[in-house]
């Protein structure tokens, strides 16, 4: 039997993980729409990129989006598996080695360098957005504590990520002039 799709959103409606139908402009549909984007957003960034090492960690990362997507659109008071401490604690870690390759960082830079350091640039400003609806909804709905303390280390390591893309592309970070 060839595949049929139902077309059930043209009302302004979507299913959360349960079922349960809300408006595509609710909190938690905004929510998990950035972390879709962010892990397309990704997507491009691996796609551009040469460097294995940046490229697989991104990887890791949008699996852990893909996590934390079914999390946001799970209610909170239903029973699912959530994302854990451990995955903020790799966050963690890998600032803490991606740190070691870098200078300290004495003044605002601004956005750019390599194609990928851009890229990447992109990614924090997203994840910073959707953190921010994240909060949103827990003030409204309540979410995962786990998933707000992934997305606040998530975005410090796609800053220290593009500083890495820009080291190893041999390109100098452009500090912001007041």
């Amino acid at each position: 039997m060839p595949y049929e799709k139902k077309w059930t959103g043209d009302k302004g409606e979507t299913s959360l993980r349960t079922g349960k139908r809300v408006s595509k402009d609710s909190l938690r549909v905004e929510a998990y729409g950035s972390i879709d984007e962010l892990c397309s957003f990704i997507g491009l960034a691996r796609a551009e990129s040469t460097d294995t090492q940046i490229s697989d960690f991104l990887e890791d990362v949008q699996n852990d989006l893909f996590s934390i997507g079914a999390d946001l659109s799970t209610p909170n008071y239903e029973k699912v598996k959530r994302l854990g401490p451990e995955k903020s604690t790799e966050l963690e870690e890998s600032i803490k080695k991606i740190d070691s390759h870098l200078d300290d960082l004495k003044n605002f830079i601004l956005p750019g360098g390599t194609r990928l350091a851009a890229e990447l640039h992109v990614c924090r400003t997203i994840c910073r957005r959707a953190e921010r609806q994240i909060v949103a909804l827990g003030h409204d709905e309540g979410v995962n504590e786990e998933v707000l303390k992934y997305m606040n280390r998530l975005s410090d390591v796609f800053l220290q990520l593009a500083r890495l893309a820009n080291k190893r592309g041999n390109v100098s970070e452009k500090i912001w002039k007041q």
